[in-house]
């Protein structure tokens, strides 16, 4: 009895592994499985697509996925052409485009090394033929998205923000998820941008990059309200989330007119003492200028030219820019003082620099006596006559100031009373700013 079920076990394992062998690389059918994949390979080599076409349906029917990556890369060649065919052909168009979807999702499973090819050409493929189905190509692209992470193409992205741009329109999603879709998308392209060398890839990311923004600018979903109605409660409720307080700067800050709020105020505060930078410093400073919160944006303005981060051309552009709000402010000595530090860094500023000093001496309030009323404009046009010599373009503003200035020179005689005369050297003291300078006089 115990050899009669020894054989039986013995040939159920022999049908066993004759089964399993039959339904290998090329399924149960094996030898009509390679027929076809050869009969539709001839004719798709030399391009007779349509006699193609019947053979490699039998050989995808018949054969298991894993047969031949070439069929399925193929098959999309295939299907491509049948739904330019029946394009007026709303069912068949349909069925054979679930189809060429099918054979991209195929070979991504089975062929993971060339997952990511598979699903970008799925992308780009839904792209081309489901534009008219927003709910449907909008889920495709977050899921090619959320796959191929930096490797995705930079079309997806673009439509994965279009499509969103479309469902918000018609009433299917809300705001909020369109700004995340636009948020992740910019993200993505910064990070491939940022290991992209390849001028022309980087020429189709700024393109693609523009071509988002223009899109979303466009859709007026991210008035300045929505944005205030949407991150205010959130910021509330986690001040202190790095992610969320850059996010709601980036949106902010590229809408236009929505930088002059209490939000955005706090989360740039919030963001440069999270993330410090010279950039956050110097948005924190624009913002408290506009305020006229002079402390407050000097301040900002000076961080910003401290930080290392920030090369030379840029820390003088800022001290020219402090020098400039300074005089303009009333606040000559630092005015003075900010603008010869941007000349020892950047000689290209000399001129609108030493303008700026003139400007401030010019225009310093001094006591004492009658000479000492009068020097502070001899020292304004020492530091004028500078400017026009390192920049030309201002000789007219200067020459104006000059002219100004000189009918405030002590007369001749006056000055010999004083003990001083022209030509002579003269030291000022002046606003907390000091100078030595020549006599002038009428």
């Amino acid at each position: 009895m115990k050899k009669i079920v020894l054989l039986a076990l013995t040939a159920l394992m022999a049908f066993s592994g004759v089964k399993v062998f039959a339904q290998g690389k090329y399924g149960a059918d094996s030898a009509e499985c390679i027929k076809y994949l050869s009969y539709y390979k001839e004719y798709y080599k030399q391009k007779n697509y349509e006699q193609s076409l019947p053979n490699w349906r039998n050989a995808y029917r018949l054969c298991p996925a894993t047969a031949n990556q070439t069929m399925l890369i193929d098959g999309t060649t295939l299907m491509r052409q049948q739904i330019n065919k029946n394009r007026n052909n709303s069912l068949i168009k349909e069925s054979l485009i679930d189809t060429l979807m099918t054979l991209h999702d195929l070979r991504a499973q089975y062929y993971p090394k060339y997952a990511v090819s598979a699903l970008n050409n799925k992308g780009l493929d839904m792209i081309n033929y489901m534009q008219d189905e927003p709910a449907a190509l909008h889920k495709g692209c977050k899921d090619i998205i959320a796959a191929n992470g930096t490797e995705t193409k930079p079309q997806i992205f673009l439509f994965a923000v279009n499509s969103a741009v479309a469902l918000y329109k018609e009433g299917s999603i809300d705001a909020e998820e369109v700004i995340n879709d636009y948020e992740e998308a910019m993200e993505y392209i910064a990070k491939i941008e940022a290991t992209t060398t390849d001028a022309t890839a980087l020429a189709s990311l700024a393109k693609s990059k523009g071509d988002i923004e223009n899109i979303f600018i466009a859709s007026k979903v991210a008035s300045c309200d929505n944005l205030i109605e949407l991150f205010t409660p959130r910021f509330a409720a986690d001040p202190d989330n790095l992610d969320l307080v850059s996010k709601i700067v980036n949106m902010m800050s590229s809408t236009e007119d929505c930088m002059d709020n209490d939000l955005f105020l706090s989360a740039i505060a919030k963001k440069s003492e999270l993330d410090p930078s010279y950039k956050t410093s110097y948005l924190l400073y624009k913002l408290y200028s506009s305020r006229n919160d002079f402390a407050a944006a000097t301040a900002a303005l000076e961080a910003a030219i401290a930080f290392d981060e920030s090369d030379a051309a840029q820390d003088a552009q800022y001290l020219y820019e402090l020098g400039a709000y300074s005089l303009k402010n009333g606040k000559y000595s630092k005015a003075v003082d900010a603008s010869l530090k941007a000349i020892k860094l950047d000689e290209s500023l000399a001129g609108k620099c030493y303008m700026i000093c003139g400007t401030a001496w010019g225009s310093v309030p001094t006591g004492g006596d009658y000479i000492q009323k009068r020097a502070p404009y001899w020292v304004a046009v020492d530091y004028l006559n500078k400017a026009k010599a390192a920049d030309e373009s201002l000789t007219d503003e200067c020459n104006r100031l000059i002219a100004s200035y000189a009918k405030y020179y002590p007369e001749t005689g006056e000055a010999f009373m004083y003990g001083v005369q022209k030509g002579q050297s003269y030291t000022i003291s002046a606003g907390g700013m000091t100078a030595t300078t020549t006599v002038r006089v009428q």
